[in-house]
């Protein structure tokens, strides 16, 4: 099962737009757990050690910490960049489409970039 944590800075429309669409997708705001407010790297980690598939704006230095987790041989539960300029509606269906159409271990130690 695929499972969502959602940077703190991520478009919270995006959010209610996939739960009304799927209400049992397991979505997680960094701001509701015990890591908010924390450096990118700690968020990466958090992510990794809970199995959740990180969706971020941030593809200025999430990038970065990312790629150096792959450098430095740290698995990780994936990385999905999002374009904060990208159609709220368009990443909804992309998410949908992730839910519905992978498993989780596809995702491992993948970065990608929607649209898809």
């Amino acid at each position: 099962m695929i499972r969502f944590l959602l940077d703190e800075n991520f478009n919270g429309k995006i959010m209610r737009g996939v739960l009304a669409r799927k209400p049992d997708a397991d979505m997680l705001r960094v701001q509701d757990t015990e890591i908010s407010g924390v450096a990118d790297p700690v968020v990466l980690e958090w992510a990794a050690k809970e199995r959740r598939i990180l969706l971020t704006h941030d593809l200025e230095t999430m990038t970065k910490y990312a790629n150096e987790r792959i450098e430095q041989g740290l698995p990780f539960a994936g990385v999905i960049f999002v374009r904060d300029t990208l159609a709220v509606a368009k990443v909804i269906d992309d998410l949908l489409a992730v839910l519905g159409a992978s498993d989780a271990h596809e995702w491992q130690n993948r970065i990608e970039f929607l649209p898809l």
